[in-house]
Formats: C-alpha cells, structure tokens, sequence
C-alpha cells in the first residue's frame, strides 16, 4: 500500500473481520485519530463469508497527519457484536 495523506478522499478503508457477516444490523469502522479524539465511519459489506468491510473515504474524514487506528465493529440482528483487531496506519502531510 502507498502512502496515505491528510485530505486524501480516493481511499477505500477496507479491514477483514474473520466473521460470517450474514444477518448482520449494522456495520462501521471505530477510528482513534492521533490527537486521541475517536468515532466511527459507516462500512459496506464487501464479502459477507470472508467477513470484508470498507468506507469510501469522503471529505474531511482523514483530517490531521499522524498515527491513525482503526478497527471493524458489527452488530448482528439478534444484538450480537463483534470488533475486530486495530490496524495502525500513518497518515502523512502532503509535500513531506
């Protein structure tokens, strides 16, 4: 993978959650950015039994350069949960 920058909008985040996503409610990516802030961004199903979720990044959802973290969390129809692992990503400041 390239690198990644502040502003960047053509970049799909994409993480594996190593779940059967049939039946599910709802799907998101939790992030952590560097300036310790968090919350969410809403996820497509990419592969429901290879448990495949991603976020088309838009506008203003990667804004500051630094240590990103980012981790998958589904809710299944029935109430139940799962989150994924985190994945550390670098987000850099264009022209550096």
């Amino acid at each position: 993978m390239g690198r990644i920058f502040k502003g960047q909008t053509a970049l799909r985040i994409t993480l594996k959650t190593f779940v059967n996503l049939e039946g599910i409610e709802k799907a998101v990516i939790k992030y952590r950015k560097p300036n310790g802030t968090s919350g969410d961004f809403s996820a497509a199903v990419g592969d429901t039994t290879q448990g495949v979720i991603f976020h088309e990044c838009i506008e203003g959802d990667i804004d500051i350069p630094g240590w990103w973290a980012f981790w998958a969390y589904v809710t299944f129809s029935d109430g139940r949960i799962a989150a994924g692992q985190t994945a550390k990503v670098y987000v850099w400041q264009e022209g550096r």
